[in-house]
């Protein structure tokens, strides 16, 4: 079964105990887990630190239908919107045959696909870029033009912003993250989560007016390599959507497994 192959259980282990993290700060945070779900939602109008997991494998479609239906009906429930995250390679036999009828019939639609990939891949080279500079998340400001970055590049309302301004932890505590600016503008952003010995890539994103200037590998290499240089950690994980996976691959990152993101549709 799937579920012995080390790097899926790497994977989808730093995906989970990742979104538990960056949740934990947050006072409304929910991260009881269900039978058959892994919660962590803190219930921020950015939709993306919203996150429930399925995170054992399944063989059986009635069991497969029964976690579905209940995150469907956890994420209508509250008020706040979120994703659905399904390790596909982790779902087989019976159940992998049914999950497109399953997640139908609850109303989820796939939103996000995602490769997982890990590497050993340092150092890295982290030669900079003649028209940005790098400075650090740590405070509101930073907080704020990696947000907007988001929200511009996976179009997200802009206005969720302020739902993640208050809460640093994550930033001081945890993560080496970089807005990447061109003068006095946010182009790029890009952020490594020390985790478990691991360095997590977390939601890298790129202006759309500024991609194709090298900009996003600039500060991913710089987040990276920092990082590594002050932890000594070599091995890095991410979740790749389909734009920047050709980037990653180029840094020396392998395929490890595939996921799903899903977000419920109109009831």
């Amino acid at each position: 079964m799937s579920q012995t192959n080390p790097e899926l259980t790497e994977s989808l282990h730093q995906f989970i105990t990742i979104w538990k993290l960056l949740g934990r700060g947050f006072p409304e945070v929910d991260q009881t887990d269900k039978s058959g779900l892994a919660i962590t939602w803190p219930g921020t109008q950015f939709p993306f630190y919203n996150a429930l997991f399925l995170p054992e494998p399944l063989v059986d479609a009635q069991e497969l239908q029964q976690r579905v239906q209940a995150a469907a009906a956890y994420m209508r429930a509250g008020s706040t919107g979120g994703l659905f995250l399904i390790c596909l390679d982790n779902v087989s036999g019976a159940a992998k045959e049914a999950l497109p009828r399953v997640v139908a019939e609850c109303k989820f639609v796939e939103a996000i696909p995602m490769a997982g990939m890990a590497g050993n891949i340092f150092p890295l080279a982290a030669p900079g870029h003649p028209k940005l500079r790098f400075e650090r998340i740590l405070d509101v400001t930073g907080i704020r033009d990696f947000a907007w970055l988001n929200c511009i590049s996976y179009d997200v309302p802009v206005d969720t912003i302020s739902s993640l301004l208050n809460e640093h932890t994550l930033w001081r505590q945890h993560a080496y993250g970089y807005v990447a600016y061109e003068n006095d503008k946010p182009v790029s952003t890009a952020t490594a989560i020390v985790n478990e010995g691991c360095l997590f890539l977390f939601l890298v994103a790129t202006a759309p007016e500024a991609r194709r200037k090298g900009y996003g590998e600039a500060v991913v290499r710089h987040a990276l390599q920092t990082a590594h240089e002050a932890t000594g950690i070599k091995r890095t994980v991410l979740h790749a959507t389909q734009a920047g996976y050709p980037l990653y691959l180029r840094l020396g990152y392998h395929d490890t497994v595939k996921f799903m993101g899903y977000m419920l549709g109109n009831r």
